[in-house]
């Protein structure tokens, strides 16, 4: 193969690989429904035909449920709570979990935002990872403004145990 077919070929493949990436989400594996990253951490995935994984479609309806009030629709902020949607984009799933878990106060000069501590919060704490994993496919763009996972995975009995338990039925 000459270079300049051999360029446009890695030139072709790199863009395949981009695209990829952020269609189908950093996952590297799966355990029962649940996608994960290369560090072991929940995380989204889109199939080509637009399935989304079961946690990111649970994740929108708990986030819509109990975060946006704070934080707003498609966790794009509000006049008293940041936009997560951004947040994600630096935050790792330890520091998320903590934050939701325990809380934090942020003192700025402009204004005191507080986090309540949800820790308690079952329909939070339950649902954790599925709400982590929306708001991380909004983060990364997967999800765009507009746009909700609807076409989804089917919920495996695995989960619905899970979240009973966790729930105390």
């Amino acid at each position: 193969m000459n270079i300049a077919k051999r360029g446009r070929l890695i030139v072709f493949l790199g863009t395949v690989l981009a695209a990829a990436n952020v269609y189908a989400g950093p996952a590297v594996k799966v355990e029962e429904g649940k996608y994960l990253d290369k560090d072991g951490n929940p995380t989204y995935n889109k199939k080509e035909d637009g399935t989304w994984d079961w946690y990111t479609f649970s994740g929108f309806r708990r986030y819509h449920s109990e975060c946006h009030v704070c934080h707003g629709p498609e966790a794009a902020g509000s006049t008293y709570a940041p936009a997560l949607a951004d947040s994600l984009k630096t935050m790792t799933y330890d520091q998320f979990v903590e934050t939701v878990v325990n809380g934090r106060t942020v003192h700025t000069a402009e204004k005191e935002s507080v986090m309540p501590a949800l820790g308690t919060n079952r329909n939070v704490m339950c649902y954790l990872d599925d709400i982590y994993v929306y708001i991380k496919a909004r983060a990364d763009g997967a999800i765009p403004r507009g746009e909700r996972p609807e076409k989804h995975e089917t919920k495996l009995d695995s989960i619905r145990t899970a979240e009973n338990q966790c729930m105390g039925f």
